[in-house]
Order: structure tokens, then sequence, then C-alpha cells
């Protein structure tokens, strides 16, 4: 695959998933920016060394309108253009449903779903007008299924796929698509600081008996991305080892 000439925005890039899309489209050859909250900026520094210097990395809170357009600007100011938009921010806040907070519920709503309004809309209409786009929404298994403990992380995430969908009938004309990537189970530090029978009892539901990796993530956000998945638009590719079949 190649990204040769590519602007590439990739946010929550700090995390393990978004650091292995940073570094997949850097080696297809992209331009690729991640993004961190300004809280992290400090560890962005850290993180642009690891990456070998071929990684840029901006500070905004997508979770903020006015912030994310200031971020996106910053980006379009320093390289002309986005073409390709990975939404990969996230957080969770999981309680039951009879426990959670009008907090807890906002604070995963605006980060998980809100931001990729607020991220992609400043760089939307210049897709169009140049008739290239590619917009990829990282979404969840549990945006399919729902999950206990998750309302407001399952709700956020079945509506990352609204949103690709609508983007999709919108974009299919000018030359950019849409599309979400659905992960399940994946090696990250937060499932590696699970107990070892919580992470064993979630194991065994999976049909290939295994968590994913963020490099398999990756994986189906570049074949995404690429020139060649033009007339993919639309979709949305689980990665999950079988836990969900739909």
């Amino acid at each position: 695959m190649s990204l040769e000439d590519k602007i590439a925005v990739v946010t929550g890039a700090l995390g393990g998933i978004g650091t292995a899309i940073c570094q997949r489209l850097a080696a297809d050859g992209a331009t690729v920016i991640g993004t961190c909250h300004p809280a992290d900026a400090d560890k962005a520094n850290a993180w642009i060394e690891e990456q070998g210097g071929a990684i840029e990395a901006v500070a905004g809170d997508v979770s903020d309108a006015e912030d994310a357009a200031r971020m996106m600007q910053q980006i379009v100011d320093r390289h002309g253009r986005v073409d390709i938009v990975v939404n990969c921010a996230g957080i969770t806040r999981d309680t039951t449903m009879k426990k959670m907070s009008a907090e807890q519920w906002d604070a995963v709503i605006d980060t998980n779903l809100s931001s990729m309004f607020y991220v992609t809309q400043p760089v939307w209409n210049g897709m169009l007008e140049r008739g290239y786009g590619r917009v990829i929404n990282i979404s969840s298994v549990n945006g399919q299924r729902g999950q206990f403990g998750q309302a407001n992380y399952s709700a956020a995430k079945a509506g990352v796929h609204g949103f690709t969908m609508t983007l999709a009938y919108e974009g299919a004309a000018k030359g950019v698509t849409a599309n979400t990537v659905s992960p399940g189970y994946v090696e990250t530090a937060m499932t590696a600081a699970m107990r070892e029978d919580v992470r064993d009892a979630i194991v065994s539901g999976i049909p290939m008996r295994r968590m994913g990796i963020p490099e398999e993530i990756a994986h189906a956000v570049a074949f995404l991305a690429d020139d060649r998945s033009t007339y993919i638009t639309g979709a949305n590719v689980p990665v999950n080892g079988g836990l969900f079949i739909h």
C-alpha cells in the first residue's frame, strides 16, 4: 500500500491502537500528525522520539469544539490540507446505568462521539472541494452488541457508525469515503492491567481464543485509507476474532 504525498491526522495517537495506526500510515508513506490531549503534551515529546521523529504530534482537546477546530487549523496551516482523518480518541467511564452520573455520560459521549464531528468538520469541505478524502472512524464491538456497565461507551460507539454512514452518503459523489473499523478486545496497556482471571474469561469467549494486537487494527485502517479502496464507503469493518459476527 502506498500513501505517499498524503497528510494523515490520527486522534488519540498516544494510545496503543493510535500509535500502531500512526506507525502503519507512516510506514506506507503518509505524513502523519498524531493528536493528544493537552494534559499529555509532555508525554508527546517522548512519544515522538520513540517513533524516530517520523511522526509529528499536536495537542488539542478533541472533546471541545473550539479547541479541536483550532488544532485542525494549525495542522492545515502547516501542511496545507488534510487528506486522511482517523478518529481514534476514546475514553471509558464504566459503571452500571443506576450508578452512572451525567458527568460520566457526557465525558464519554463528548470524547468518543462528538469529537468525530469536531475534528472532521473543519477539514470536510476541503476534502469535498479537492475531490479526495478518507475518514476512518474507530468504533468498537461493544457499539454493535452493547456491554454491561457501558451504557455511555456503547451508545457513543454505536453512534460512530451512524456518523460514518451519513458522511459516506454526503462524500460519495465527491471522491470522499467514510468507513468504520470496530475492534474487539485488543492487547493494550488497559487490557494488560486486567486481572488474569478476567482476561482469561474474555479470551475464552473469543472464537480465535486470543485478543487482537494493535497492528491488526492498523492494517484495517491502512487498507481503507489506500487509494485502491476508493469504492469502499459506509462500511463497518469488524476486527474482533469472531467475537461478534453480524
